[in-house]
């Protein structure tokens, strides 16, 4: 216990040992130079009667002893002692202080071996010695009062930050493993990041730069090529992916048990067509409900948010109501995207009369029927007009082109016919081409996500740039059906601000693997509270007038802070992955640098086939096709019509 009898009782046993050194190396003197004691008159026989005698000890018997018995007793007396702790004192100081001290105290011995007088070496020898003591003592004592701090060496806490990390490499015929390196206690290890559960989803995230295609979404395309899976990419910023794809696909294409082909949907340059609206697999109008809805929310972001208002599930009601009409016509000859378009410009009163015709809209073309025979034109306008306003921005002979051919269809995971498709948009037009490719994205979709198909990954660079209606279902139901959803995005807030709060809160709470890069603000506060904490040491030091105390604990703190999170360097991701009952992993939560072969990327891509021009178009039949569309409304409307005269 702390209590001043103890520390009473122990200052004085080192006072007691520090004057037993004292002692021993008085006496000492006293018999090694007692010629020159005798010469001075300092001897008394009283004193010779009591130390002579002590000359036969063995401390005594040589010089070297009885100076090692006195440092000994010395340093025993100065590890007792509690002097106050002062971060101040350096060690290059004790060290001047003990080897200048050890070297007088033991060097002096030759002093009495020299042939001077008694006296003189007396002087010498004990003068010395008593310097080297001295320093010695003020070196010892400066060592044992010596703070040591660790306070200052890792500033940024990176060490107390590390945890361990998946380290062994877990394949599967699904898996998408990425090799990489991490930080534990200072030393840097190998670590695998191993996604071998990809249909649960996988989100990617980061800041532009951060690395996610050339890190990240690259490896998932060659790795799930390799493993023959078929594909969609959404390719944001063509031809990025694509040419990734396309070579990918040639050097590993043998691997298939049915080489798949590789599909294109380029709306500036045209390369392949195809109808994401054909007939056969709109089973019912729900079909047509689903697709009607992610045209429209795909033209109108900004009518996400407001679902379920009037003014918004009017014009998809009515668009519903155009496309089924054309899938039911003549069984679907004119089901195309574009023919809705143009259906949707035909006037009021024949419109009307052409759409009566078929009693399964009778329902979703009712209130606007209504509205037309009582004369309420103003809220018919408000009704239709946002509708025909919207489609009227993918009147174009391009996108008409494109949107009615029918090189593919779209069960791109058919064991029978695997394809790889690739859907290429333009950052500068993305809000236009974004709406179309959510059609063929919706379509591909619901055709996918059933059983006894091929494995399929579907990829999504940019997310946020697309309206996906029912992603959320598609993660969540798709695992059984082997479908593998990868979603890019920038940023949580990016993802809040095109799908609304309620929604993207779904899609980054659904998904079992997720690889961030560098983000900030809600993103960065959200993603440190999922990877959990860690047990951290905690140090402190307390200095005042009389006393220095340290003091340590162990306590549970953020094992990826919100401040790491959001400076992580380029390749550096954090991030956490599933698994699977019959393959578990306890170290799911990773925060590393992804190892990349720089030179060998590089001559790779140095060695890439361009993409083939598979078809050549001329200006005249697209224009041709464009006609034919605007020509093929009109006859529907004047059979119909004719019909009921």
């Amino acid at each position: 216990m702390q209590t001043g009898e103890n520390e009473q009782a122990l200052r004085k046993i080192i006072d007691f040992t520090r004057l037993l050194s004292i002692a021993i190396l008085i006496v000492h003197f006293y018999l090694s130079c007692y010629p020159a004691f005798q010469i001075l008159g300092l001897t008394k026989p009283f004193v010779n009667h009591i130390l002579l005698p002590l000359s036969k000890m063995i401390v005594f018997t040589k010089v070297l002893y009885a100076k090692l018995a006195a440092l000994i007793l010395l340093m025993i007396s100065l590890v007792g002692s509690k002097g106050k702790k002062d971060e101040s004192i350096k060690a290059s100081r004790i060290f001047i202080y003990c080897f200048t001290g050890v070297l007088l105290y033991f060097i002096s011995t030759l002093f009495l071996t020299i042939h001077f007088p008694a006296t003189t070496i007396a002087v010498l020898y004990i003068g010395l010695t008593v310097i080297g003591y001295m320093l010695l003592l003020s070196g010892l004592s400066l060592l044992f009062r010596m703070l040591k701090l660790n306070l200052g060496k890792d500033i940024f806490n990176k060490e107390n930050e590390s945890f361990p990390q998946e380290e062994r490499l877990l394949e599967n015929e699904y898996s998408i493993n990425l090799p990489a390196i991490y930080n534990l206690k200072g030393k840097s290890r190998k670590s695998w990041i191993n996604i071998i559960n990809p249909f649960r989803g996988t989100l990617i995230g980061g800041s532009p730069g951060s690395g996610k295609s050339y890190f990240v979404i690259r490896h998932i395309i060659t790795q799930h090529i390799q493993k023959g899976f078929t594909m969609l990419v959404y390719d944001f910023k063509y031809d990025d992916l694509t040419k990734i794809v396309y070579n990918s696909l040639l050097k590993y294409g043998h691997l298939y048990k049915v080489k798949p082909t590789q599909y294109i949907i380029n709306l500036e340059n045209i390369i392949h067509r195809a109808n994401p609206l054909e007939p056969h697999t709109m089973m019912d109008i729900t079909d047509a409900m689903d697709s009607s809805r992610t045209i429209m929310l795909g033209l109108n972001r900004e009518w996400i948010k407001k679902q379920g208002d009037f003014f918004v599930e009017s014009p998809i009601n009515f668009i519903t109501a155009l496309m089924w009409f054309l899938k039911k016509y003549e069984n679907g000859r004119y089901c195309t995207l574009p023919h809705v378009i143009e259906l949707a410009q035909v006037e009021y009163k024949d419109l009307f009369e052409v759409l009566l015709q078929e009693p399964e809209i009778e329902v979703l073309i009712n209130p606007f029927v209504s509205a037309w025979q009582n004369e309420a034109y103003e809220q018919l306008e408000g009704q239709i007009a946002s509708a025909k306003i919207s489609l009227a921005r993918l009147s174009s002979p391009q996108l008409y082109y494109v949107l009615s051919g029918n090189d593919f269809s779209l069960d791109i995971n058919n064991p029978d016919e695997p394809k790889i498709v690739c859907l290429a948009n333009n950052p500068q037009k993305s809000q236009v081409y974004g709406a179309v490719l959510s059609l063929y994205i919706n379509r591909i979709n619901k055709l996918v996500n059933r059983k006894n198909q091929q494995k399929c990954s579907m990829i999504f660079d940019e997310f946020p740039t697309i309206y996906f209606n029912g992603i959320d279902n598609l993660i969540a139901t798709a695992r059984s059906n082997k479908v593998a959803v990868t979603l890019a995005v920038q940023d949580y807030s990016q993802l809040k601000k095109d799908y609304g709060r309620e929604q993207a809160e779904v899609i980054l709470n659904i998904v079992g693997n997720i690889i961030f890069g560098q983000v900030t603000g809600d993103t960065a506060k959200q993603l440190s509270e999922r990877f959990g904490k860690i047990n951290q040491q905690k140090e402190s030091v307390s200095i005042n007038s009389q006393d220095t105390s340290i003091s340590k604990s162990t306590q549970l703190d953020f094992a990826i802070p919100v401040s790491k999170i959001s400076g992580l360097s380029s390749g550096e991701f954090v991030g956490m992955v599933a698994d699977n009952p019959d393959n578990k992993i306890d170290l799911k939560t990773f925060h590393n640098l992804i190892q990349n072969d720089h030179e060998g990327i590089r001559q790779e891509e140095t060695g890439y086939h361009p993409i083939p021009n598979v078809r050549s178009v001329d200006q005249a039949e697209i224009l041709m096709s464009y006609h034919q569309i605007k020509s093929d409304i009109k006859l529907l409307v004047d059979s119909v019509l004719s019909k009921l005269c």
